[in-house]
């Protein structure tokens, strides 16, 4: 008998089903993700997906597999009801990729859901409607053998639910990625995607190879390194990046155990051991690796995601993995070391002889890849290295930081006064160091900036100004250009395409995943490849995604980076000055748009004080 004191109750299933949904369904992209992972389970060999309104409106899923019976059919909506394992053991044992039960009892639990399902050798199928875990219709029906699924209206009943979903271009995007880990884990499975009535994939049942050119545009292939390695205790396959094909964004990056996408900073970290020095800084290389194991050697039952593993051994899979790509690396000859001083789109022109007037200051950087051999500043370098030999205070345990301590160095901006920023008018020509810092002297110390945050500033501000309305200046193409992308990037682009018109790209939609590209900023620099550009500046675009600031200030960082000089271009006296010129006529000189410092002050009192102690 129920005391009057007792307070604790059972929940009723509708309201334990949705606190049960808020784990495995988080957005539509998580219920894309366990629907299709029960088409595979079911042994289909046709997907199709209908995607509308991001997955808000509409997911459904149709599949060629086994399909369920009337009894089954109905179990499936109930919570642990599950055909994937019968004991605690299984749990161990686990080779199927749901095995809870848990996926369309919390679907049902947040959506309107219609299922349509026939086995073969059968007649007719079932249809089944379920709003909020109640099922309202349940009858016959003529339909194809297979499953389909069709998820409606996600989190109508729980508003405040809905109302945390992003727009409708951020959820596809999410949808995207869980269909491409589902796509390459599967290449024998044909996939066909529509968003609306647009085909955005049609991926035929083929190999690895054939899938990844499928999903990433057909310029991956001339990417990829296979990778092979095969024990008694672990299988690695797949395929891994050639080195100059890095990117800055990890979106290119999946890595499966026993065909099951998961998420591992520890295992990532052993590939991009793997390939040490043949990297640039903060670039990333494309890998789709499968690694197969002794499902008893791993425990997948962490995390409702199942993104996230327990190895029994996972220092042994580290070595094994890193091995792996290792040897894959080495077999293409690609392990001698590579030096990256000279960006290849920045490579200096040998014996250019210097301007003979010094630019205005209206004057773009168009010229600024003419530059001179390095081995004519040789002596000059040498100079200033003797100066700096000894000095043990600096910095230079990373290549891409040349940190000079003074008093102004941890100054805020707004301290920092105008007339301690700028050099001395009529002071000697600028120098370079290290072909990546300007060293230049004012009668009260020296200044020394970092060539490269500083363009990034002055770029940034004035991509702005564009981007509020001022006309930008085209250079158009003698003959135009098509660029392929792959169907994300695509979509991005597409999204971002006016504010990249805005700023001089006369680029254009030719449809599919197809981009015309017929005039390009005057101010961007020689020798740069506008492909180059775009994708530098999608990933820079889905890196910037956590950052609060709007649209415009985003496009402008992204294509601030990618256009900007790098680190190893030699530049004349003339376009030093220009540089340091314009970027103390910039609102915010003294740091970049990323948050690395532009310059810092040296003074004379600290020098002559370092010099009287010896340093």
């Amino acid at each position: 008998m129920k005391g009057m004191g007792d307070i604790i109750q059972l929940l009723p299933d509708a309201i334990a089903n949705q606190i049960a949904a808020g784990e495995v369904i988080q957005r539509p992209a998580s219920a894309l993700k366990e629907l299709l992972e029960n088409a595979i389970d079911a042994g289909a060999g046709r997907i199709q997906i209908i995607i509308k309104d991001g997955g808000k409106t509409l997911i459904q899923v149709l599949d060629d597999g086994k399909g369920m019976s009337e009894t089954d059919a109905r179990m499936s909506f109930e919570r642990h009801a599950t055909s994937k394992i019968r004991s605690a053991e299984d749990l161990f044992l686990i080779k199927t990729m749901g095995f809870r039960g848990e996926a369309l009892a919390s679907i049902a639990a947040v959506a309107q859901v219609e299922m349509k399902t026939r086995q073969e050798g059968r007649e007719v199928g079932v249809e089944l409607r379920i709003e909020g875990s109640r099922v309202i219709s349940q009858g016959p029906v003529a339909t194809p053998k297979g499953t389909s699924i069709s998820v409606k209206n996600l989190f109508y009943n729980i508003p405040a639910r809905r109302n945390f979903l992003k727009g409708n271009e951020t959820e596809l995007k999410h949808i995207l990625d869980e269909f491409q880990r589902i796509a390459l884990a599967n290449p024998a499975v044909g996939f066909q995607l529509f968003n609306h009535d647009a085909e955005m994939y049609q991926l035929q049942a083929g190999n690895l190879r054939q899938r990844l050119v499928g999903l990433l545009g057909a310029n991956c292939n001339q990417k990829l390194i296979p990778v092979e390695t095969d024990s008694d205790i672990l299988v690695i396959s797949g395929f891994i990046g050639k080195p100059e094909f890095a990117r800055r964004s990890r979106n290119e990056q999946f890595l499966f155990v026993n065909n099951r996408f998961i998420k591992s900073p520890y295992l990532n970290h052993a590939i991009m051991h793997a390939y040490d020095n043949l990297l640039k800084p903060d670039s990333y290389p494309l890998y789709a690796i499968f690694l197969e194991i002794d499902p008893a050697a791993i425990d997948i039952n962490v995390h409702p995601t199942k993104q996230e593993i327990k190895f029994e051994d996972e220092k042994l899979v580290y070595q094994f993995l890193t091995v792996a790509v290792k040897h894959a690396l080495g077999q293409f000859s690609l392990t001698p070391m590579i030096d990256f001083e000279v960006e290849g789109s920045f490579a200096p022109a040998l014996n250019a002889s210097p301007p003979a007037n010094r630019q205005s200051e209206s004057t773009p950087y168009t010229n600024w890849n003419n530059v001179r051999d390095p081995n004519q500043n040789r002596s000059q370098s040498a100079r200033w290295q003797q100066l700096y030999e000894g000095i043990k205070d600096f910095d230079q345990s990373k290549p891409d930081t040349l940190v000079v301590e003074s008093k102004w160095s941890t100054a805020e901006p707004e301290h920092l006064p105008q007339e301690q920023w700028q050099p001395e008018v009529g002071h000697k020509a600028p120098v370079q160091y290290l072909q990546s810092y300007l060293i230049t002297e004012r009668k009260d110390g020296i200044l020394v900036i970092d060539q490269q945050a500083a363009h990034e500033r002055i770029l940034f501000e004035e991509y702005l100004l564009q981007l509020s309305g001022q006309d930008a200046l085209i250079q158009q193409e003698l003959f135009p250009r098509s660029f392929e992308f792959s169907t994300q990037e695509a979509i991005i682009l597409r999204s971002l395409l006016p504010f990249v018109q805005g700023m001089g790209f006369d680029l254009q939609d030719f449809g599919g995943n197809t981009f015309v590209l017929q005039g390009i900023p005057g101010h961007l620099p020689q020798g740069i490849d506008p492909e180059v550009v775009f994708h530098q500046l999608l990933d820079q675009y889905r890196n910037d995604q956590h950052l609060k600031s709007g649209i415009q200030e985003k496009i402008a960082r992204s294509l601030a980076r990618s256009t900007s000089l790098k680190k190893g271009v030699t530049l004349h006296a003339d376009q030093m000055q220009e540089l340091i010129d314009k970027l103390f006529a910039c609102n915010e000189p003294l740091w970049s748009p990323n948050g690395q410092r532009c310059f810092v002050v040296l003074s004379s009192e600290e020098l002559q004080s370092r010099f009287a102690k010896g340093f």
